[in-house]
């Protein structure tokens, strides 16, 4: 078991193939997530697709964590693979800070999303379940959940994108091997 951590910690020039899946999987629920909230306000309300897009966005949601989840504990095992040539000291401080605030987000978004359905009193789906209410019904609270929900999901648009201008920054300017780790 030693020499299995040992080898998951040696140094790569990539991060490993479940750990760029799940990078690139994410992505693509992150798209579906968005799309499916932002379409949805096109719909009217009572159209069975309007329902339909808001369900989606709470599956999605709840697939991307349980997914943090994976990619925390492959983070934490793993070590990633050196950027050459290195960077100023800010720009890793500033790279940390944002994959911090990133993973946060992955984990504070849905679990948002969850409380806000339970303390609306609605349905929790999950691919095909009905997960439980995480507290009781709180009209209240569910207003406030959705205020903060909604602030940090747009947030969330800046920091993804912040996050993917970094890298192509790095890939096109700097030409070092930010992305290439990715790929």
């Amino acid at each position: 078991m030693v020499n299995k951590m040992n080898s998951l910690r040696q140094k790569t020039e990539r991060y490993s193939p479940l750990s760029i899946a799940l990078h690139w999987i994410t992505f693509i629920l992150f798209i579906g997530i968005y799309a499916s909230i932002e379409l949805k306000g096109y719909i009217p309300k009572g159209d069975p697709w309007r329902d339909m897009l808001k369900e989606w966005h709470f599956i999605l949601g709840l697939t991307v964590f349980c997914l943090v989840w994976v990619r925390l504990a492959l983070r934490i095992i793993t070590q990633a693979p050196r950027i050459l040539p290195s960077p100023p000291a800010w720009q890793v401080l500033l790279s940390k800070l944002t994959h911090l605030a990133l993973y946060l987000m992955m984990i504070a978004m849905p679990l948002a999303g969850w409380l806000l359905l339970s303390s609306a009193g609605k349905p929790i789906p999950f691919w095909g379940l009905s997960l439980p209410q995480l507290i009781s019904k709180n009209p209240d609270l569910a207003s406030q959940i959705k205020y903060w929900h909604e602030l940090i999901g747009n947030a969330a648009y800046w920091l993804i994108g912040m996050h993917a201008a970094a890298a192509l920054y790095h890939h096109y300017f700097v030409r070092d091997n930010t992305l290439s780790r990715m790929v």
